[in-house]
């Protein structure tokens, strides 16, 4: 199984087991972590945004001009910011780390 590690507001990481073929922000919602994804992931807007720990930013897929342009708009962009619903989850991404940026 796939899994992914989420950090928490206190810092401290929650791991979940999640699906393959699901977007990362698909496996969010369905643990109930707290992220908005609006648009339900169409990405049509930013608040499904997470940073991905530095060390895994490089085994994603490269970032498309449209999540780019969505990420323009999001407050709070790092260098290791994503949209969860452009990260479609599959088994080199098992044990991704991530934490969901605070919406505002």
């Amino acid at each position: 199984m796939t899994s992914i590690s989420v950090r928490d507001e206190t810092g401290q990481l929650i791991t979940y087991e999640v699906i393959e073929g699901w977007t990362l922000m698909e496996n969010l919602r369905e643990y109930n972590v707290p992220i908005k994804a609006e648009c339900g992931g169409a990405c049509c807007c930013a608040t499904c945004h997470v940073y991905v720990a530095p060390e895994w930013m490089a085994r994603l897929p490269q970032t498309r001009e449209d999540e780019e342009d969505m990420l323009d708009q999001a407050p709070n962009v790092q260098d290791n910011s994503r949209l969860s619903c452009q990260i479609v989850m599959n088994k080199d991404l098992d044990g991704l780390v991530i934490e969901v940026v605070p919406q505002e």
